[in-house]
This record gives structure tokens, sequence and C-alpha cells, in this order.
């Protein structure tokens, strides 16, 4: 069990070496949970994209997030048990830092209009309209970088 003051193990991870408990959280969250369909899920950029996992204390893979090569952040999930203790703070965290380290000048992202706070609370900004994807509504949003 994850303690309060405790943070997840989050790595950046390949896709090759890594698919597996990727895809078990994903769909786990986006299909079973939101009924995200398999198709839209699954679109085929995986391979070419950065990969962090989160891991808990037990070695479990918690959860995972993923960025293009454009610096657009996406596929942010975290199991149900593991919400609300830091686990996505800290993937999104490593996700910013590669993307300094890689020189990207902002990074964007898609959200569902629940998690808004928590990505304003990270420092991005909402542009553009509500719009749906899989059914669920999302806005699009932005945040600059300081580069290292």
């Amino acid at each position: 069990m994850m303690q309060a003051d405790e943070s997840p193990r989050v790595e950046v991870v390949e896709w090759a070496m890594a698919e597996q408990p990727i895809r078990n959280i994903r769909a786990t969250v986006f299909i079973h949970e939101q009924a995200v369909p398999e198709d839209l899920e699954w679109d085929g950029l995986d391979p070419r994209c950065a990969h962090v996992l989160a891991w808990n204390d037990a070695g479990e893979a918690v959860g995972t997030a993923r960025m293009q090569a454009n610096g657009t952040i996406g596929r942010m999930a975290v199991l149900k048990d593991w919400r609300g203790r830091g686990v996505g703070r800290a993937l999104l965290h490593a996700l910013l830092d590669l993307a300094t380290k890689r020189g990207l000048p902002r990074v964007t992202l898609s959200a569902q209009t629940h998690a808004l706070g928590f990505y304003e609370r990270a420092g991005f900004n909402v542009i553009g309209e509500l719009f749906m994807d899989a059914g669920i509504p999302h806005r699009k949003m932005v945040k600059d970088l300081i580069a290292p």
C-alpha cells in the first residue's frame, strides 16, 4: 500500500519492452471503464511514442501515459485503486521533464473535461472549444515549456 508521503516509481519505457502492462492498464481504464472502442484506443501510434509507467511498491504497474514526438501527451490512465494518490501527477511530470530535455517549446493534450483542474494545476491552459472523442467530452490544453 502506498503511504500518503510516498511517490510512485515512474520510468520512461519503450513500447516494445512494456507493451503488456501498458495495454493492461489502458484496456482496464479506457475500454472497460469508459467504453472507448478498441479500434480507437489502439491507434497504431504507440511504437513511435515515448511511454511512462508508474509502479507501486509491489512492482505492479498502476498507471501509464504517452507522448508523441511533437509533444502531444495522451493516453494518461491510472488504475482506479491508485487514483488520487499522486500517480497521475508523477506520470505527467515525467513526460514534462522528457519534453523539456528534448527541447520541445510546448506540450499539448486533449483532456477529458472532468480532468481539466488536474491539468490546470500542472500549468496547462485550455484552448479551443469543447469536443467529443470516443463519446467523452474533451478540451484541448497547452503548456509552454522553459528550456533547460
